[in-house]
């Protein structure tokens, strides 16, 4: 990968300059540097120089490493697709990577299936086909995934920039008072229980927009916009301002964490989302409605408020 520096760049980094740029984790641009992958007129250079306006900046990426991975004919609910990008609908229950205690059955081990791990992008590593951003076990709804490497540096390069619009739809306990509001806190590990999230001074900045759809009696239905990218981020700021998503044993307690009548999962899933192609840069515009255990729920809530 090549990068120059264009004239009138504010001071920074060169290690933050080259992760901006190719959209790779800036952890793993710093991990190539100190094994001399970039260099500047053929000699390395370090993650902490300034990256000068007019120079060229070269980055070897080496190969990746394949998966030891088996693929599996997993149905996969393929919403759009051309030759960069499939964008798929997962089902809540689905686990995006293997992982400790979920070593196949994985989205990864069905686009294994659906066209071996050479038919997707794999940079940064490791042979993740196409896997650019991940999505809780519990929740349902839209997943990008990277046809080949080029593809997958632009995807990450525009999550990165924030200029992938996220939308997803939550029932949540209570009625939410401000139709439209935006939530601001720092998420990080919950001192009290390190496997959850939390709230925390400290943090990463985290940042949710919101508006109400719906009002229906004890609970409301939310549009949000995940602004940011932490971990459980909606769950943990929803809940932060009383009002956790429905079916949210996590976060949620007693009636919230039971959700209404029928409901058998988490209420959350990725409705929307709004890209530039890899390729051409014209808007995709892709939606998912929300599964049929979700609206039969919507739909009895609305007959009780009848």
């Amino acid at each position: 990968m090549t990068f120059g520096v264009p004239a009138g760049l504010p001071v920074t980094r060169v290690d933050r300059f080259v992760a901006d740029r190719s959209g790779l984790s800036r952890t793993y641009v710093q991990r190539l540097i100190a094994e001399g992958r970039l260099t500047l007129d053929g000699r390395p250079v370090r993650a902490n120089v300034p990256a000068v306006p007019g120079s060229e900046l070269l980055l070897e990426v080496p190969e990746v490493r394949p998966l030891d991975l088996a693929p599996e004919p997993i149905p996969l609910d393929v919403v759009y697709e051309d030759a960069d990008l499939l964008i798929v609908a997962k089902p809540a229950g689905l686990v995006v990577h293997p992982g400790p205690g979920h070593p196949g059955g994985t989205l990864v081990n069905a686009l294994l299936a659906r066209g071996g791990a050479k038919a997707f992008g794999g940079i940064a590593g490791v042979a993740r086909p196409g896997i650019v951003h991940r999505l809780d076990r519990e929740t349902s709804g839209l997943i990008m995934v990277a046809r080949n490497d080029r593809a997958q540096a632009a995807l990450m390069a525009q999550l990165k920039a924030r200029r992938v619009r996220k939308t997803y739809l939550a029932l949540v306990a209570g009625s939410v008072a401000a139709a439209v509001g935006r939530i601001e806190a720092p998420i990080g590990r919950d001192p009290g229980h390190r496997t959850r999230m939390a709230v925390v001074p400290g943090g990463r900045p985290a940042v949710t927009g919101y508006r109400v759809r719906e009002r229906l009696g004890a609970w409301t239905l939310l549009e949000l916009d995940l602004v940011t990218g932490r971990t459980h981020q909606l769950r943990v700021h929803l809940a932060s301002i009383g009002h956790p998503v429905a079916g949210d044993a996590v976060y949620g307690t007693g009636r919230a964490g039971r959700g209404p009548e029928g409901l058998g999962r988490l209420f959350l899933h990725a409705w929307q989302l709004e890209l530039a192609a890899p390729g051409d840069g014209h808007l995709i515009r892709a939606t998912a409605p929300p599964p049929p255990e979700l609206e039969d729920v919507l739909a009895r809530l609305r007959q009780a408020g009848r």
